[in-house]
């Protein structure tokens, strides 16, 4: 016979495969889909991140600090500046420095950080002084009294100094201590103060006039 055999073992058609596909996905019980599921577009910013234009704002001309705000239940570092006059003595410089923190803590958060989700827990209008009568010399007397602060409110001052070269002591803590005669208090912060400053209180210990 002058007829060809066919081919033994000639690989299938891939494009057969497709319609078989589909039709052992309906018997399932499942659609066949031909594109990708659109599950939506991506958040547009992540909770607690500024962007970089966000950040230049936040910035005026002056010294350059950093103050803890409140964001997704932690303390989260914000840039801002605070205005020292040229030729201020070192020791009013600290305080300087210190009552521009706590204004910039008290500040309501600008509509790109709000929309980030940031707050404060620290009210306007509170004052700092340094040490007076036997303190030690790097006390930070508050014109509100320490035990009338919020947790909250307490751990970003706590934070907001003892991460400022102008404000923590040495060891990185801060003395702090309120306008009536209660013991003063010497605080750290701690990652977990950082975490949960809601909940957690910045360690302290008590000190003693020198």
């Amino acid at each position: 016979m002058g007829g060809t055999r066919p081919v033994a073992g000639r690989r299938a058609r891939p494009w057969l495969a497709v319609p078989l596909l589909a039709a052992l996905l309906a018997g399932c019980g499942i659609r066949a889909t031909q594109v990708p599921t659109d599950f939506g577009p991506a958040p547009s910013r992540m909770p607690c991140a500024l962007s970089g234009a966000d950040l230049a704002t936040q910035a005026a001309r002056g010294v350059p600090v950093q103050v803890f705000l409140l964001c997704a239940s932690q303390l989260v570092t914000v840039d801002r500046s605070v205005r020292i006059p040229d030729g201020t003595a070192e020791r009013q410089r600290r305080v300087l420095v210190a009552q521009g923190l706590l204004d910039q803590l008290a500040t309501t958060p600008s509509p790109a950080e709000k929309q980030t989700g940031y707050t404060t827990d620290v009210a306007g209008g509170i004052t700092v002084s340094g040490p007076r009568g036997r303190d030690p010399e790097d006390t930070f007397r508050l014109s509100s009294r320490l035990q009338d602060l919020t947790s909250s409110a307490l751990a970003q001052i706590v934070c907001t100094f003892a991460d400022s070269e102008a404000t923590a002591a040495d060891d990185g803590t801060v003395v702090l201590g309120g306008p009536d005669d209660r013991p003063l208090r010497r605080y750290r912060c701690t990652p977990s103060v950082r975490s949960h400053p809601g909940a957690v209180a910045p360690p302290s210990t008590e000190v003693t006039g020198e």
